[in-house]
């Protein structure tokens, strides 16, 4: 892999660079990673539904065969108050991301105005590669090997 900002070749992903210290990260797990804000927001508002039912069924079930029973563990009205209190704020994060979710049209409409229509395609794709390193002006690695040997002075026997 070159380095992107000084043309540096034989450099590992994942790691700095060894000449002038920019970050390299792996761009094919990178690009394999290619889920959406908007697609995020939709599981994460499916997953906040889910558990809303969930802990509401749980609730009722309880309340249904342990409520006013002799002998009731306080555990049991415990798990009720917890998961009543799921319930609520799953409902509340629902509520929250589809207040979110309304966001994007506008932000977009937003960022068409700001880069122009024809614009917003280069400004977001991500399959166009990078411009050939120019390998004229590479640095010798022997400037970045044993940085501080002419730093620590050499002691003389006398």
């Amino acid at each position: 892999m070159f380095c992107p900002k000084c043309g540096n070749a034989d450099q590992k992903e994942d790691s700095y660079c060894r000449l002038c210290g920019t970050f390299l990260p792996d761009f094919d797990k990178l690009s394999k990673r290619a889920t959406t804000p908007e697609q995020q927001i939709n599981i994460s508002s499916t997953f906040n539904i889910l558990s809303a039912l969930i802990s509401l069924i749980l609730t009722i079930w309880l309340h249904l065969l342990f409520t006013g029973k002799d002998g009731t563990p306080v555990i049991i009205y415990i798990v009720i108050g917890f998961l009543t209190a799921n319930f609520f704020w799953q409902v509340q994060a629902f509520w929250r991301i589809r207040q979110l979710k309304k966001q994007f049209p506008r932000r977009r409409k937003e960022t068409e105005i700001i880069l122009g229509e024809n614009l917003i395609e280069s400004a977001f794709s991500t399959d166009k590669l990078l411009p050939e390193v120019e390998l004229t002006q590479v640095v010798p690695v022997s400037v970045s090997e044993n940085p501080t040997k002419n730093l620590i002075p050499e002691i003389k026997s006398s």
